[in-house]
């Protein structure tokens, strides 16, 4: 009876040493996958933060793992933005009438970090939340729609902007940066297979995304040859649709003290890049 004991004990210590073992030899390398959700953007046409009018938004990653708790990631992604004074339950800014879309297509590098150590293969160790903080670049290239046309606004110079009445207006840049900061989940479905779901609100150093930030400049826009007004006067100022215009030259447009933003929500599927260290000598006795 004791020799019975003796040997289940002995099996016992040895499972787990196996175990041990087993996850100090087993490398999580790194990852690499897809994400795909929704998008919105926060700005001078959505002054209110509203989540109304989201939009698709999706990705590609790659994360190398320095530990169990840290990774360093590089991502591509891609947001359809967009927002009007439609939606807003500020009279004023019904009253302005204004509307955009956009493409952003962004590359960043994040800092990850785990909660719990995450060990993909483990049940023990098979999810964790986690945070990540990045900084990224991205393009944006805002239009709108008049007549069943779209128009790209950034040439047209909306604000004013290259005209010669306004030398101190210069037209923006379509490259901006962003400061990611992430919230997310994620869960090995084995050692091959993860899926996770992620929310990343941007920061960005652009007042543009909806090109709107400043004042109107109406006599920017003078008339076409036939005295027709231009598709620019008719995009810089759009509440004329709804009654009188308000776009007097040097009112105010947007909110040029206040930088636009963006956030993601996704969720997706990501696949291990993984290997073991070979035992040591030492290990084998």
């Amino acid at each position: 009876m004791c020799k019975k004991i003796f040997s289940i004990i002995l099996f016992s210590i040895c499972s787990v040493f196996a175990y041990a073992q087993s996850m100090e030899t087993y490398v999580h390398q790194a990852e690499y996958g897809f994400s795909v959700g929704l998008g919105h953007y926060f700005g001078d046409l959505n002054t209110s933060m509203q989540i109304n009018r989201p939009k698709f938004s999706g990705g590609i990653f790659f994360r190398k793992q320095l530990s169990n708790y840290i990774g360093l990631k590089v991502a591509a992604n891609y947001a359809l933005l967009g927002y009007s004074d439609a939606y807003s339950h500020n009279a004023a800014e019904n009253l302005r009438n204004l509307s955009f879309n956009t493409n952003v297509w962004e590359m960043s590098l994040s800092g990850d970090f785990n909660f719990f150590k995450f060990i993909p293969g483990f049940e023990e160790y098979s999810y964790t939340p986690y945070i990540s903080l990045g900084v990224g670049v991205f393009s944006f290239d805002p239009y709108a729609f008049m007549d069943g046309e779209r128009y790209l606004l950034r040439p047209l110079g909306t604000e004013g902007q290259g005209s010669s009445l306004y030398p101190e207006k210069q037209p923006y840049n379509p490259i901006a940066m962003s400061i990611p900061v992430g919230l997310g989940v994620k869960y090995s479905l084995s050692e091959k297979v993860n899926v996770f779901g992620e929310i990343s609100y941007r920061f960005t150093n652009t007042d543009y995304l909806d090109d709107v930030s400043g004042s109107y400049a109406p006599d920017a826009f003078p008339a076409l040859p036939d005295g027709s007004p231009s598709p620019s006067f008719l995009l810089q100022d759009r509440s004329y649709e709804l009654g009188n215009s308000i776009g007097i030259k040097g009112r105010q447009r947007g909110n040029s003290l206040q930088k636009d933003a963006f956030v993601t929500v996704h969720v997706g599927m990501s696949f291990n890049i993984q290997s073991y260290r070979c035992p040591s000598v030492r290990s084998r006795f």
